[in-house]
């Protein structure tokens, strides 16, 4: 979550910093998803920020935040679907074709264009 006055691009670096003790600079911008409201839920925007790629130093001084995470896993693409629900599988796989060609606008997870 964005807290006061703090842009996205700032809070998607502080919740890199909480949950997974990396201090990362955000990436380019690849794409933002307007979400319905889902009761208990409001709608909201989800910044989706290119994290690049990790190193095996920064994989092995990853620490979680254990109120927030119990672990972590590293799942191919095409396995998106196996442990996301179908609205973040579908935002992963379109700020994924994002890489290197600039951001997307996505309404619960789909490009409008094509709904």
């Amino acid at each position: 979550m964005v807290e006061a006055d703090e842009s996205p691009a700032d809070a998607c670096a502080r919740e890199i910093r909480e949950e997974l003790g990396l201090s990362m600079p955000t990436g380019a911008l690849l794409c933002v998803d307007w979400v319905p409201p889902s009761p208990p839920w409001d709608g909201g925007l989800m910044f989706v920020f290119d994290g690049g790629v990790l190193t095996p130093d920064q994989i092995a001084t990853m620490r979680l935040c254990p109120d927030e995470l119990d672990r972590f896993d590293f799942v191919e693409l095409e396995r998106r679907g196996d442990v996301l629900i179908p609205r973040l599988a579908r935002r992963v796989a379109a700020a994924v074709t994002a890489l290197g060609r600039g951001g997307v606008y996505l309404e619960d997870g789909t490009a409008p264009s094509t709904r």
